[in-house]
């Protein structure tokens, strides 16, 4: 009897061990070739460069540096990849705003459900990270981090608050700003609404892209994926 529960605990505890990058149960796509086989069996599932589907877009993933609220590197590869449907969406929302002289900066897309986990233990707060047992929208490439940019300079336009920033003057209702932040931060919502995009309630930079739950979670390395073949 000693020795099955001895052997029990040993089962157990090899189970918990297993279960350190996923401790909530979730389904999660972990190898490229599970990866692979969603695009064979839905070509949506694909995950696209957006460096390479929309050329003029800036990108300036935060996350592959250490210009982030976590002081650390935590992608291993500065990539911005989404769904097939969303890079669509975000070439449609480039081209209208080149017509105003504007264009896209994506500071996060696609996030690996290791850094959903990181975020939420040094944060705690579902108002500003995801929640772990629920996963991210990200981490299903289906949310992009973004602002507005000058195309002929490359310089941000004003916005209520730098990206990241966990305030009250976050939210995309907060209203006590300059004018012309309050019509900036009106042409990115307008924009991205029209091609599918909703806004995050305590997050104007956070967008996540209609029927984003068709999209399962993913907990595999940027690097990888850019590498993975078809």
């Amino acid at each position: 009897m000693q020795k099955l529960k001895f052997g029990l605990l040993l089962l157990f505890v090899a189970c918990q061990s297993a279960n350190n990058s996923n401790p909530y149960g979730l389904e999660i796509t972990q190898t490229v070739s599970a990866y692979q086989q969603e695009i064979k069996n839905d070509p949506d599932n694909k995950l696209v460069n957006l460096k390479d589907h929309i050329p003029d877009i800036v990108i300036d993933m935060r996350y592959a540096t250490a210009n982030n609220f976590t002081g650390e590197e935590v992608y291993d590869y500065p990539a911005a990849l989404v769904r097939k449907p969303v890079a669509d969406a975000l070439a449609g929302v480039q081209q209208s705003l080149s017509w105003q002289g504007l264009g896209l900066k994506i500071f996060d897309a696609y996030r690996p459900y290791a850094a959903t986990l990181k975020f939420y233990d040094l944060i705690g707060d579902t108002n500003f990270v995801a929640a772990p047992w629920h996963g991210s929208r990200h981490n299903r490439g289906a949310a992009v981090d973004v602002t507005l940019v000058n195309l002929e300079t490359g310089e941000e336009l004003p916005m209520p608050t730098p990206f990241d920033e966990f305030s009250e003057k976050a939210s995309p209702d907060y209203m006590d700003l300059p004018p012309d932040v309050l019509q900036n931060r009106a042409i990115l919502l307008r924009i991205m609404a029209e091609f599918g995009f909703s806004v995050y309630p305590s997050e104007w930079w956070h967008f996540d892209y209609k029927g984003w739950e068709r999209f399962g979670l993913m907990d595999l390395k940027i690097r990888d994926l850019v590498d993975a073949k078809e």
